[in-house]
């Protein structure tokens, strides 16, 4: 059964977005410039780097912040904490680009149209894993 939402306040669609790496930023950037609303972004927490061994965020978090996102940074596994905040958020749809760490089926499903859109590197499952 395909849905068909229609746009509210200008936005296309609510979005959790869930990303790590820097192959993600441009599918980020593009769903914002494309009207749709990033209610929320998951990314990794800030990481230590350098010799000065400064938490620095990674480019995800970074990005977000600058398109006004709010972004939640959980540490291992995301779980049930999680899925609360994606409900309390009113995201319709999850788009999950390199995030890095499996989700559970309570985060997967939180989305108020009850999932979420996985985008990979590569061709699945024939080349799994890092693209």
């Amino acid at each position: 059964m395909i849905r068909s939402l229609p746009p509210r306040n200008g936005a296309l669609v609510r979005l959790v977005f869930f990303g790590s790496d820097p192959f993600a930023l441009p599918t980020l950037r593009a769903l914002h410039a494309a009207g749709h609303e990033l209610v929320l972004v998951v990314t990794n927490p800030d990481r230590r780097r350098g010799r000065s061994k400064k938490l620095v965020p990674n480019e995800i978090k970074q990005a977000a912040e600058e398109l006004g996102a709010p972004v939640v940074t959980p540490e291992g596994r995301p779980g049930k904490e999680l899925a609360e905040q994606i409900r309390a958020s009113g995201a319709e749809l999850g788009v999950v680009v390199a995030y890095g760490q499996f989700l559970t089926k309570s985060v997967r499903g939180a989305p108020s149209l009850g999932y979420s859109i996985n985008l990979h590197g590569s061709l699945l499952p024939r080349w799994r894993g890092a693209a």
